[in-house]
Order: C-alpha cells, then sequence, then structure tokens
C-alpha cells in the first residue's frame, strides 16, 4: 500500500480536533487561523476571511511585518488549494480548536522552519493527498522564513504533532 493510499484511509479531518488556545503556542495558533481563514477566503470569495487572518496577523507582528507574512500566507495557501487532490477541511473561523488538516499545516510550517525534511514532506502528502507537493512545500518555506524574520518560531516539538497524523491507524483525540 503506498504512503498516498494510507493517507486517504484515514477518518476525516473534522474527527480530529485540537484546543487551540489551550494546547498551541502563539505562533503555532497564528499559522493555523492563517491557514483555516485564508483557505476559506478562497473557497467562498468572502474578503472578510482574510480580513480576520489580517486581524490576527498585524496584532500579533504589527501592520509593517504582517503586509510581508499576508503575500507568503498567500502564496502558501494557494499552492495548497491548487496541488491538492482532496478537498482540505478547516473549522470555521471563529473555532477555538483545529481540525487534522489545519494540524498538519502547522506542523508543515514548523518542520520547514527546523528544517526537518522528511517531517514536512510527509504533512505535505497527507495534507494534499498526492506526491506532487513541491510548489507547496516552496510555499510553506518561504511563509516559515518569514514567519522567523517577523520573530514568530514554532516549536520543534510542533512538527511531532504532524508525525503522528500521517501514520495509519487509530487517530488520537488530542494532540
Amino acid at each position: 500500500m503506498s504512503e498516498i493510499d494510507t493517507f486517504q484511509k484515514v477518518r476525516s479531518s473534522r474527527d480530529f480536533a485540537v484546543p487551540a488556545a489551550a494546547m498551541l503556542p502563539a505562533a503555532e495558533r497564528l499559522v493555523g487561523v492563517g491557514f483555516r481563514c485564508w483557505l476559506q477566503g478562497f473557497q467562498t470569495s468572502d474578503i472578510g476571511c482574510w480580513e480576520l487572518a489580517w486581524e490576527e496577523f498585524s496584532r500579533a507582528v504589527g501592520q509593517q511585518a504582517a503586509k510581508p507574512l499576508m503575500t507568503e500566507l498567500a502564496c502558501w495557501v494557494r499552492a495548497v488549494q491548487d496541488s491538492a487532490e482532496r478537498r482540505i477541511e478547516v473549522f470555521p473561523a471563529q473555532s477555538r480548536r483545529f481540525c487534522r488538516d489545519e494540524c498538519l499545516a502547522i506542523s508543515m510550517v514548523a518542520a520547514c522552519q527546523h528544517s526537518t525534511c522528511p517531517a514536512f514532506r510527509a504533512c505535505a502528502i497527507a495534507l494534499l493527498g498526492c506526491d506532487d507537493v513541491e510548489e507547496a512545500i516552496e510555499g510553506a518555506e518561504g511563509f516559515a522564513r518569514r514567519l522567523k524574520e517577523a520573530g514568530q518560531i514554532l516549536s520543534p516539538g510542533t512538527v511531532f504533532m504532524g508525525a503522528s497524523l500521517v501514520t495509519p491507524g487509530p487517530r488520537p483525540t488530542l494532540c
């Protein structure tokens, strides 16, 4: 069985949730909310989703630093959406929890920041449902670099959150 077949047999992304406020540091929450809002903006054409992301980022890093972050976020999320061979699932914008796909996205960025190639590749394959992940990885690397420049460093431990989501078998209820 290929990696793709294994990943496609897992339960729905919405069957897995992590309490955002209680479990994840600020940088991870920022990435998760940004990914969620930007993807919802692409999926619904509702500019309000992008405005929510802007508010979160500008509050976290200031308006000047938020501008290049928004550009890199948009490029990364567009690459994920365009490369995915499955529907990427996200929770509603105001949700205080992150689903499996959102956790994979967060882990992908953390893995890029900490240069853990096998981990970001595995997270990308699980998230996209295909082996053609180069464009999404390139987008994640650019976004991860901008986050680091803005002082938003994700924990190396966050990489392992995604790794736990790409293995076959029962899924944990919490990261």
